[in-house]
């Protein structure tokens, strides 16, 4: 026969009257499906599986820590369990109490085992698990196993649950929850159903602070409602706890307890200061930057929370830039009026470069030995950032010409809007490139490139099966890099002429041949036939080349031999 329910309300703190004090944390933990906060999909998916009698043997919950993970598990143990007069099937609605449900809530029905895989991480605790799966439940309609921090479980053990996972009793269910999803294997994950249970945001947790401060009977102002709600990162657990902290901050009955007193208690400088600091940063003032710093270090503040609290200020600055009227921002008229003020001040390049520099400044301070000195340090950089040109401005004074180059800039423009561009062949590419000085890709052009095609603006080629990367970017870079011009230039022509070191050696072979038909030159090679001609210059003024464009002078000795090069010798002295 089942015990009678206990006359428990929907909070710990109606019914049984506890020994001692309660901590919020506990007085307030949710008894319902609907006391989740922020939850509402997962309540949703829950209540549609019930509903359609698609009801899963494995679920696994994940979420940081205090988001109510374990809380989830043990509504769902009730959940699947519940049983209310004629009402015989799992349902999300327990309220009021099955006859179960007081004694899952307390952690001792025999029918809903609870294990922490943190301190049980075995084979040896699974196989106890095991053991009484084979069994039916004593009293409840399933067997519930809650398994927390299942990821710490060690690999044997996961591996002696995965055959029980995949072909599980009917009257056995299996509840997970985990801070560390990615530590738990891809196995175990593909046999159960998961649910991420979400941070809960700001303004959701301040509403909810606020709920239970009613409750109890105690005043604390909004503003330290949203400090707490801020220090818990999502977390109500953190919240409650945090709230416990500030409700004893105060003996006075009736008092309020204002901003200050939690600000204080958390190690938060002073908000309304921190956006003095920010302003000072934005004007930029160094010097006032600075002693407002040292300032706020003398009164307690901690240098690295100053600099988190500026972080978080250049992201407020930054979303109300972005969002406008839609951004959210916490804190009051004041504090919203503030950072508006900062966004109308500051562009939007200039707030992106205040986060950047603060959130390398707090990197640092982490290291430093002395973390007031990196703060002064970063708040000096920052203000020497803030008093350069934005980037935006910085652009357009690199593309507007100088006062006194205006006018011939003027001039070369019109010059080549006739002409359309300043180079109008490809050896005035190859003089600019040579004009660059960059000799690799001097020599990669002379070797690699097969013009296809050329006008002024577009340049396209065939390259050899040896020319380097990108050579078409390179090239297009340095004509931009020294005429400020844009050209078009493409290596993806299939055919081409001749390169630039092809036509130099030809020219240079028809040369040589051109030498050796003189009738003198031709007599010496005869009479030397191992000879070889070791140079040819450029014809000078007043001596008949014989109309092939060398001169025959420097191919004579001082006796009037011929300058040839004479043949090499074996290593016995006769020519080869």
């Amino acid at each position: 026969m089942r015990d009678p329910p206990s006359p428990s309300g929907l909070f710990g703190d109606e019914g049984i009257e506890p020994a001692g004090y309660l901590v919020l944390a506990r007085k307030y933990r949710p008894q319902r499906f609907e006391d989740l906060i922020g939850q509402e999909a997962m309540v949703r998916t829950i209540a549609n599986s019930f509903e359609m009698g698609r009801v899963p043997h494995a679920y696994i919950l994940t979420g940081v820590r205090g988001v109510g993970k374990t809380t989830t598990a043990r509504l769902l143990a009730r959940a699947l369990n519940y049983a209310h007069g004629s009402s015989q099937a799992p349902s999300v609605r327990l309220d009021p109490l099955g006859p179960d449900c007081q004694a899952i809530q307390e952690s001792r029905h025999p029918d809903v085992l609870e294990m922490d895989a943190a301190s049980r991480t075995g084979i040896g605790d699974i196989r106890e698990i095991l053991d009484g799966v084979r069994y039916a439940p004593l009293v409840a309609r399933y067997k519930v196993y809650i398994i927390d921090e299942v990821h710490m479980l060690s690999t044997a053990a996961f591996n002696g649950l995965l055959k029980t996972l995949e072909e599980p009793p009917p009257h056995v269910k299996f509840v997970f929850a985990t801070t560390d999803i990615r530590k738990v294997p891809v196995t175990v994950l593909s046999r159960c159903q998961r649910f991420d249970l979400k941070r809960i945001a700001p303004a959701a947790l301040t509403a909810h602070l606020a709920g239970i401060c009613a409750r109890e009977h105690v005043a604390v102002a909004q503003d330290g409602l949203e400090l707490i709600a801020r220090a818990a990162d999502g977390s109500v657990r953190d919240g409650l706890s945090l709230l416990d902290q500030a409700l004893v901050q105060t003996f006075a009955p009736g008092a309020t307890i204002g901003p200050e007193v939690v600000r204080e208690m958390l190690g938060l400088a002073d908000r309304g200061r921190v956006l003095d600091l920010f302003g000072h940063i934005a004007q930029p003032n160094a010097a006032s930057a600075v002693l407002e710093l040292r300032a706020q270090y003398t009164a307690g503040a901690d240098p690295s929370q100053v600099l988190r609290d500026l972080l978080e200020i250049s992201h407020e600055v930054a979303m109300a830039q972005a969002l406008g009227a839609q951004a959210h921002i916490i804190g009051g008229a004041d504090w919203e009026a503030g950072i508006r003020q900062l966004a109308s001040q500051l562009s939007p390049a200039q707030a992106a470069r205040i986060w950047q520099l603060l959130l390398r400044a707090l990197e640092e301070a982490g290291r430093a030995p002395d973390p007031l000195a990196a703060a002064e340090m970063a708040l000096v950089r920052l203000c020497a950032a803030m008093g350069l040109p934005s980037p935006e401005e910085a652009a357009r004074l690199l593309r507007a010409p100088a006062p006194a180059e205006e006018s011939a800039a003027l001039a070369d423009g019109a010059r080549k809007e006739e002409t359309g561009s300043s180079l109008k062949s490809f050896e005035d590419v190859l003089a600019v490139l040579a004009q660059r000085r960059d000799i690799a890709l001097e020599i990669a052009v002379e070797r690699c490139v097969r013009l296809a095609e050329f006008r002024p603006g577009l340049m396209r080629f065939a390259p050899t099966k040896d020319a380097p990367d990108a050579l078409a970017a390179r090239i297009a870079k340095a004509l931009h890099d020294v005429t400020g011009e844009v050209w078009d230039v493409r290596g993806d022509a299939l055919e081409g002429g001749e390169t630039v070191a092809e036509a130099k050696a030809r020219e240079e072979t028809a040369r040589l041949d051109a030498i050796k038909a003189h009738p003198f030159v031709s007599a010496a090679l005869r009479a030397f036939p191992l000879a070889e001609i070791s140079e040819v210059r450029p014809a000078g003024s007043g001596v008949d080349s014989g109309a092939r464009g060398a001169e025959i002078l420097p191919l004579m000795g001082r006796a009037g031999q011929p300058a040839l090069k004479p043949a090499p010798k074996s290593s016995h002295g006769e020519p080869r």
